[in-house]
């Protein structure tokens, strides 16, 4: 492979004009296809296979245009003081809004009046209206939401207090401020890395020409595959974190060329041969990862990983052919100006002895000491995942100034936490001898059920052989009490459709969270079983190794644990909450550690093959295990530390958003980056590697000649360029 893409670095230098070119025409091809192609509606939201979806699709069936799955809204109103919400003006403002509600927009299929539906509080003081919609709600569009938003305004002048919750008022959470101030976080650290503006801009302008052309492919595609508005995210979050590390690392390698006394031409040669190899893999590994989404089978969660992947695929191109077609033009202006004068003076730069070669050294001398503490560090990070408590949070963890803070507070103080998030049981009686007493049979042992407050009449649907039972539990909605009394229905339901043929299935907002936190959970350990044992063949391969993919396998789990731990104590626990803008703890995301594992596993593989193939390369070449790790950390430790710190604060920037998921996955991939970069790959990774000494590149003869020779440490160069004299002069790190 090497050697293949030394040829591939060669060809892309010299036919720069001609690269260049193609990856503009791409780019511009892309933007015209996702410019000119249809709006396309965000992808309906199924978890196939878990109850709550059936009863959807069985209201869909059976209630045809009840728009079972649309986004709903609840419109609370309160009386000012002393006065009630039945007096005749309050009741005349709220009749009058809930009529421009049902006005207000085409998609809303129905607003209840309060007086008529009963839902006003026992003292009089606060009512509620559940506005439905047809669609769902991310197919809800701006203007749809700007309609509910005017009217609540209009409302709130006649001196009542008006506040909506519900999923209508959720929107995708804006990101682009963030990505700006990690565009320029990022260009920051390149400028402080390389010294250079030229070399700094590289990894930057190619990251977005990449993210560019995945992310215009996606939404010029989204309509005919009907990817929906969200696919985009994950891949834009991505592709600009990949695209920024596979760049630096090889522009970083072909300085590192240069300096060695190589032309041009060669030096990227050699840096797409060696560097390149480490980005190819490092690139399978990430695309591994986020592929492997397809195993929790929800269709949202799969095409968002595959079109992530996609936008991967394209930046380790983009870092195979276009960084070194770049590389071209920017000649030697990709070192700064000491080194260029020290290059025109002829002067051969010595070699540093960096941050990177003396923390190498230190570990190297107490590997034991640095070892036991990195592990045990990480170990007491992780003692909170013993206590953690997975769920989807509803609108009581929101900041308590936003309007769903205040209905969710409005609708508990008035009628009960439970009416946050009331549940639908649907039930089935088309094979039922005696459809009604089937139904009241159902109503009543629900009613009957501990933890439940109160159950609607049954409503029937046209063909009387389908009813809905709305039930309202006594506690919130993300609390384990709710989950309980969810699983008590439909046990019970078991026992009813073997006496009366009827079947009872419960579904709504907060039975499908709880399917779909069950459906993450059932799925997590096929899915890292699936991730890490691919990923350990594909290293095992890079490094001609056993021990190597097993340690940065084991030590990923590490910082993945350790990193649940800190969100856990963080955000169910409450430690630092106030610095991290937590007010209100809660359970945490569902899908938290499956998006973790994904996200983190393929960054945390980019460091260890960023590092260790230094490491193996010095070490075919000649030098002793110490001395390899040595050589590793001096060329790679400054890399790695970039594209770390890069990532750090990019996530970091998305606890300042007022979405608390979105608070929560920022906090735990920064926190989990750092653990994986700092305390795994370059502490625990070079101890160990000190200790195993040459075991650590051990194989078994038999497996060495099954496996191919992908020759990433660019052993076959040697005969490629004729015995570079350079190569030849390789200098021995003294330990």
């Amino acid at each position: 492979m090497a050697t293949f893409l030394y040829k591939l670095g060669k060809l892309a230098f010299r036919r720069r004009h001609f690269v260049a070119l193609i990856w503009v025409a791409l780019l511009t091809l892309a933007g015209v296809g996702a410019a000119s192609a249809p709006t396309a509606a965000s992808s309906s939201f199924s978890i196939p296979g878990t109850e709550a979806q059936q009863a959807f699709d069985l209201l869909d069936q059976r209630f045809p245009g009840s728009s079972a799955d649309g986004a709903t809204a609840r419109v609370v109103f309160r009386a000012p003081d002393g006065e009630k919400i039945t007096s005749a003006a309050n009741k005349a403002e709220v009749t009058k809004t809930v009529a421009d509600l049902g006005s207000g927009s085409k998609e809303v299929a129905a607003a209840a009046d309060p007086f008529v539906a009963k839902t006003v509080s026992k003292d009089g003081t606060i009512a509620y209206s559940s506005v439905s919609y047809k669609v769902s709600s991310m197919e809800l569009k701006d203007a749809d939401r700007d309609a509910l938003q005017k009217t609540v305004d209009e409302a709130r002048g006649s001196g009542l207090t008006v506040e909506v919750g519900g999923d209508a008022l959720q929107a995708m959470p804006e990101t682009g401020a963030t990505e700006i101030i990690g565009v320029a976080i990022a260009a920051v650290v390149l400028v402080i890395t390389f010294g250079s503006l030229v070399a700094a801009g590289l990894p930057l302008l190619t990251a977005l020409i990449g993210v560019g052309i995945g992310v215009s492919s996606i939404t010029a595609l989204a309509n005919a595959l009907d990817l929906g508005t969200t696919t985009s995210t994950l891949a834009m979050m991505i592709g600009l974190a990949v695209g920024i590390d596979y760049a630096l690392f090889i522009v970083s390698r072909f300085r590192a060329e240069l300096a060695e006394g190589r032309d041009r031409e060669e030096a990227a040669g050699r840096a797409v041969g060696t560097a390149g190899s480490a980005v190819v893999f490092a690139g399978l590994t990430v695309v591994i990862a986020l592929v492997g989404l397809a195993v929790v089978n929800i269709p949202m969660l799969t095409k968002m990983g595959i079109a992530a992947a996609g936008t991967v695929a394209i930046a380790v191109l983009i870092a195979l052919t276009l960084i070194p077609a770049l590389l071209g033009y920017a000649g030697k202006r990709v070192h700064g100006r000491k080194a260029r004068k020290a290059q025109a003076a002829e002067k051969k730069p010595e070699p540093k002895t960096n941050m990177g070669t003396r923390w190498a050294r230190f570990v190297l001398r107490r590997p034991v000491a640095v070892l036991l503490t990195a592990v045990v560090g990480l170990g007491v990070m992780a003692v909170p995942v013993s206590s953690l408590e997975l769920g989807l949070p509803d609108d009581g963890v929101q900041p308590t100034d936003t309007t769903q803070r205040k209905a969710y507070d409005l609708l508990s103080e008035g009628f009960g936490p439970g009416f946050n998030g009331p549940l639908v049981a649907v039930v089935d009686v088309k094979h039922s001898q005696d459809p009604k007493d089937a139904v009241a049979r159902v109503s009543k042992d629900i009613a009957a059920t501990d933890g439940v407050k109160t159950v609607t009449p049954p409503a029937f649907n046209k063909a009387g052989d389908t009813a809905t039972i709305t039930v309202v539990p006594s506690f919130k909605p993300s609390s384990t009490q709710t989950e309980d009394v969810v699983h008590t229905i439909r046990d019970k339901g078991a026992d009813i459709k073997a006496d009366t043929r009827a079947e009872v299935l419960v579904t709504g907002t907060t039975a499908m969270n709880i399917d779909v936190s069950q459906k993450l959970n059932d799925a997590l350990v096929p899915y890292l079983a699936l991730v890490v044992g691919l990923a350990f063949l594909l290293l095992m391969v890079v490094f001609r190794s056993v021990l190597v993919p097993l340690k940065a396998a084991l030590g990923f789990l590490l910082s993945v644990v350790a990193a649940l731990g800190a969100v856990v104590a963080v955000y169910q626990w409450g430690w630092l909450g106030s610095l991290f803008g937590v007010e209100q703890t809660g359970p945490i995301m569902s899908m938290m550690p499956i998006f973790m594992v994904g996200v983190v596993f393929g960054l945390a593989m980019d460091y260890e093959v960023f590092l260790v193939t230094r490491m193996r390369e010095a070490y075919v070449h000649g030098e002793r295990p110490a001395q390899a790790i040595v050589t590793g950390f001096r060329h790679g430790a400054r890399v790695v530390t970039a594209a770390a710190v890069i990532m750090i604060a990019v996530f970091a920037g998305f606890i300042g958003s007022s979405e608390q998921m979105v608070k929560m996955i920022g906090f735990g991939l920064a926190i989990a980056v750092f653990f994986d970069a700092f305390l795994v790959r370059m502490t625990i990774v070079p101890a160990v590697l000190a200790l195993l000494g040459k075991r650590a590149w051990w194989l078994p003869k038999w497996l060495d000649r099954i496996l191919p020779n992908v020759d990433v440490e660019g052993e076959g160069l040697k005969t490629v360029s004729g015995g570079d004299s350079a190569e030849e002069d390789r200098e021995l790190v003294r330990v």
